[in-house]
């Protein structure tokens, strides 16, 4: 499966040796600096090892990740290479599962995220927008970080649940938050139940369960509206739509919901949050997005998101699980490893992305960049299903917010990135001030 007139060697890759413990918290707290290194030394295809018994394959080069993008899927297991989500996400997320069970929730999710729904969410986000907004303080420092994660998960609630009002909701959004609060010590708890004993993991646990209870009660709730069919939000939607003659069970709703909720919220709002910080210390690219603003340029506007997500990559890689023995970047990968296309090195390679470390949003404008090397929503057939609704939703913050404000850092210095297991966010949470046009 490897590239036609690649040397095959029964080797693998090379990479460093380090312990899978000291490679999981090295990589895992620093990897925005230590992937295009590691590529560096090693080349475009690099064996790590992470804690308990990962085997990582880092893939760079835009071949080899076409490769694995449109593979088959009975070989490249999205589901089990996020397994680390499943204790949070649950076994039947549309981002854990492979196979007929991955396109059985695909295909119940999607038409809550195809282009006729995507056109009726669009006067909703404007008006969560505008209200969000209204709260702004100007002329004060404050971090956008937040207030952006305030608005989309305001914005995925009404999404998910066609309305937001309501104690259970009120508390859903306070525990949902702490919830997108994870660091790597978290994760590697998750890896063993005992430690839900004990601080921080029994907190985490214990939000998780909350969050569970209220999830089960709307469901139940929701189960004996009687006007199911003329609602358009997602939990009606998947209560509506049979699967294969089966309804989904309240277990399966729990774990769509929370994947929605937890991704499609905190992904958009740190590409939001980067942009801010972006624009806030470049004042042409500001002026530029000031006038996409005024003139209703969403083309422009979207190339300005565009470029904050390749300059500043929210979700480092993706990862696929083996099944079979694969031939790839001239060596023989076994069933079980990983192999792991990294978004961080790709995004910042200069063969793709002239000028890698500007921010130059007009690169989406003059011509796309190379297929295959702009990668914040993954590829193939598991590409976000989400995209769309995303790119959407950022484009109408910023026509929004920059159409009312103009836009200052609270220093000149650019922000430190802070790793996340997950996502990549800026480390003091992108302070800008604001001030009324």
């Amino acid at each position: 499966m490897g590239r036609a007139g690649t040397t095959v060697s029964a080797a693998l890759p090379p990479g460093p040796r380090l312990p899978g413990l000291v490679q999981t918290l090295v990589v895992g707290n620093l990897r925005h600096h230590v992937l295009p290194l590691l590529e560096r030394r090693y080349g475009s295809v690099v064996r790590m090892k992470f804690a308990p018994h990962r085997d990582i394959v880092m893939l760079t080069d835009l071949d080899d990740i076409k490769t694995v993008f449109s593979g088959p899927v009975t070989t490249f297991h999205a589901g089990e290479g996020n397994v680390v989500l499943k204790p949070v996400m649950g076994e039947h997320s549309v981002l854990l599962t492979d196979e007929e069970r991955h396109l059985r929730a695909r295909k119940l999710l999607m038409p809550a995220f195809n282009g006729a729904a995507l056109r009726g969410y669009r006067d909703m986000i404007t008006v969560l927008t505008r209200a969000e907004l209204d709260r702004w303080p100007e002329n004060r420092v404050f971090g956008a970080h937040d207030r952006m994660r305030a608005l989309t998960l305001e914005i995925i609630l009404r999404v998910v649940f066609g309305v937001a009002e309501g104690p259970r909701l009120d508390e859903l959004r306070q525990l949902i938050g702490h919830l997108v609060e994870i660091g790597l010590v978290q994760v590697l708890g998750w890896q063993d139940p005992r430690l839900r004993r004990y601080r921080p993991w029994r907190t985490y646990a214990e939000r998780q369960a909350r969050v569970d209870e209220l999830l089960y009660a709307e469901i139940a709730e929701r189960r004996r509206a009687t006007d199911l069919d003329q609602r358009t939000d997602v939990l009606s939607r998947l209560l509506t739509v049979p699967a294969d003659g089966d309804e989904l069970t309240d277990v399966e709703l729990r774990d769509q919901l929370v994947t929605l909720l937890l991704a499609g919220h905190e992904t958009t709002a740190t590409a939001l949050a980067w942009a801010l910080h972006e624009l806030s210390r470049d004042p042409a690219q500001a002026a530029f997005t000031t006038r996409a603003a005024d003139d209703g340029d969403e083309k422009a506007l979207e190339a300005v998101i565009k470029e904050a997500m390749r300059l500043r990559p929210v979700v480092g890689e993706v990862v696929r699980r083996l099944t079979e023995d694969i031939e790839i970047g001239g060596y023989r990968i076994p069933a079980g490893f990983d192999v792991m296309p990294s978004i961080i090195v790709v995004h910042g390679e200069d063969d793709h992305h002239p000028d890698p470390k500007a921010f130059r949003p007009h690169r989406f404008l003059e011509g796309s960049p190379p297929a295959g090397s702009w990668l914040p929503f993954g590829g193939g057939a598991r590409r976000c299903l989400g995209a769309g609704f995303s790119l959407m939703e950022a484009t109408i913050v910023l026509r929004e917010l920059f159409g009312r404000f103009t836009v200052t850092p609270e220093h000149a210095r650019p922000e430190r990135v802070r790793s996340r297991p997950i996502t990549l966010e800026p480390a003091r949470g992108a302070r800008i001030k604001v001030t009324g046009r």
